[in-house]
C-alpha cells in the first residue's frame, strides 16, 4: 500500500545549475557533431556508390567533409 505523508514535501538536494548547463551544452554540441558526421557519411556513400568517386574517393570525401563540418560547428 502507498504511504500517505502529512508533513512537508522534501525538495531534495540543491541543484547544481552550472553542471546542468555544462551537460546540456555538451549534449547539444555532440548532437550537432554527430549529425554532421552522419550527413558527411551519407554524402560520401552517395559519391562512392552512385558517382564516379569509388571507394577511396568516398573515404576521402568523408574525411574532408567531417573535418570541415567539425571546424565550422565550433
Amino acid at each position: 500500500m502507498a504511504e500517505h505523508h502529512t508533513g512537508p514535501v522534501e525538495t531534495g538536494a540543491a541543484m547544481d545549475y552550472k553542471e546542468h548547463e555544462k551537460t546540456y551544452n555538451l549534449f547539444v554540441s555532440g548532437a550537432k557533431v554527430g549529425s554532421a558526421i552522419v550527413a558527411a557519411l551519407l554524402i560520401a556513400m552517395a559519391a562512392g556508390f552512385f558517382g564516379h568517386a569509388g571507394f577511396l574517393g568516398g573515404i576521402l570525401i568523408f574525411i574532408v567533409l567531417s573535418i570541415a563540418s567539425i571546424i565550422l560547428l565550433r
